[in-house]
């Protein structure tokens, strides 16, 4: 099967970054990129992808924000925060407005891989820094 995935970053570098790696995983098939939150939400509603990597801080609505709309038509998509911000807070906000998962932006791309594959099946995903963090 075929994962479909969106990427929702107000950083165009960081998402042409991750989508030239998610490229390389016959596997998965980005189908969007969003610069921003709202349009992130507009694009899981046309789209709807199997997972999303959405940023955490965003100018316009912020991940927490954008998650929360998406899961609220869309509760099977599972989201996956990619964040620069190693911090409780950020990390229990966007595991408590339903994102499956949390990965750092200084990870490793596998742990990335790891993530999509550990939501995919059902389970959430921490990176390492976050686990002992998140509440």
């Amino acid at each position: 099967m075929t994962v479909n995935v969106v990427l929702v970053d107000d950083h165009r570098v960081i998402r042409q970054g991750v989508r030239a790696l998610l490229d390389l995983e016959p596997w998965l098939a980005v189908v969007g990129e969003a610069g921003d939150g709202r349009s992130g939400v507009q694009m899981c509603h046309d789209l709807a992808p199997h997972v999303v990597i959405m940023d955490v801080k965003m100018t316009d609505i912020s991940g927490v924000e954008a998650t929360q709309q998406i899961l609220a038509s869309h509760q099977g998509v599972k989201i996956i925060a990619l964040s620069a911000m190693a911090d409780s807070h950020s990390a229990s906000e966007m595991l408590r407005a339903g994102a499956s998962g949390y990965v750092l932006k200084d990870s490793v791309f596998e742990d990335l891989v790891a993530a999509i594959r550990a939501v995919m099946d059902g389970h959430v995903y921490l990176s390492p820094r976050v686990q002992s963090v998140a509440v």
